[in-house]
């Protein structure tokens, strides 16, 4: 038995881009570059993927902070708080009435509000889970989408670029690439670019009219498919666009650190000065 017919019996520990990338090396009598290839690619691959959930890390911590830090002061604080205004007769402003019915809520049916969350929570990724929901908010999320797009794009272009330079058809590339992409939307453009390549049309014409597909890269693109190396341009923007997402990574991090900060000083402060503001008003009349 080949390699790649005992790879091909562990699809969970080995994907259809890495036994198609042995078939190939082993038909082609270059088994040992391909592996060479494999082992570079899952570096780049792994380094990627690894500094973009590190770019999230940070803003998912903060946010969970937050929340628990809300949560805290809204069942344990503000109910003293609250027992001062409340007794002293005087009217609130709107502002500290939403902050004392809240503090009421999660006091007396926080177990039901924490269900209830995650009964919508449940149903939301039950209503969406198989549509393009999910992968159109990646793609959209002010800065954050910038990072997923070019994550996709640099995966895209180092798939192609490995499996061309290995002697693996077209149609078989794009036929991989679609199924590790990891995003519906770009499966559903390769999955139509497929059926159009089939039909003879060029790569470069398939990927004409999506928004998600930059211009420069259906241009390279076709640049390569004129000249006759497709897979040297699908490396040069595979390098461009891995550049692209640590460059975004940086922006990420550089714009969420100072912005989650304000935003947890200004929901504490907030919420603090709705119920003490009050209090203040009522020392002072008295």
């Amino acid at each position: 038995m080949p390699i790649s017919g005992a790879l091909f019996k562990h699809p969970s520990l080995f994907s259809d881009f890495y036994v198609n990338m042995v078939i190939g090396g082993e038909e082609s009598g270059k088994l040992a570059e391909t592996f060479n290839a494999l082992a570079d690619y899952l570096e780049r691959s792994t380094e990627l993927i690894s500094k973009a959930r590190g770019a999230l890390i940070y803003p998912a911590f903060v946010i969970f902070t937050f929340i628990v830090v809300m949560v805290l002061m809204l069942t344990l604080v503000i109910p003293k708080l609250s027992d001062i205004i409340t007794q002293s007769g005087q009217d609130v402003p709107i502002y500290t009435k939403v902050v004392i019915e809240t503090s009421y809520l999660l006091v007396n049916y926080g177990i039901f509000v924490a269900m209830l969350l995650v009964a919508v929570a449940f149903l939301g990724w039950w209503y969406t889970r198989g549509t393009t929901f999910l992968a159109h908010t990646k793609l959209w999320i002010p800065v954050i989408g910038d990072l997923y797009r070019m994550l996709y794009l640099s995966r895209i272009t180092d798939n192609m670029h490995i499996m061309l330079a290995n002697g693996i058809s077209m149609v078989r590339s794009i036929e991989i690439t679609e199924k590790v992409v990891d995003n519906e939307i770009y499966k559903n453009i390769l999955s139509k670019s497929v059926v159009s390549v089939k039909g003879g049309a060029p790569f470069s014409a398939t990927l004409v009219g999506y928004p998600e597909i930059p211009n420069v890269m259906i241009q390279m693109v076709k640049v390569g498919e004129e000249t006759g190396e497709l897979g040297t341009i699908l490396q040069k923007l595979s390098v461009f666009y891995q550049r692209e997402v640590l460059n975004a990574i940086n922006t990420v991090i550089s714009m969420i650190e100072p912005v989650m900060i304000v935003a947890l000083g200004l929901g504490v402060g907030g919420v603090l000065a709705s119920v003490l503001i009050p209090i203040y008003q009522i020392a002072g009349n008295a």
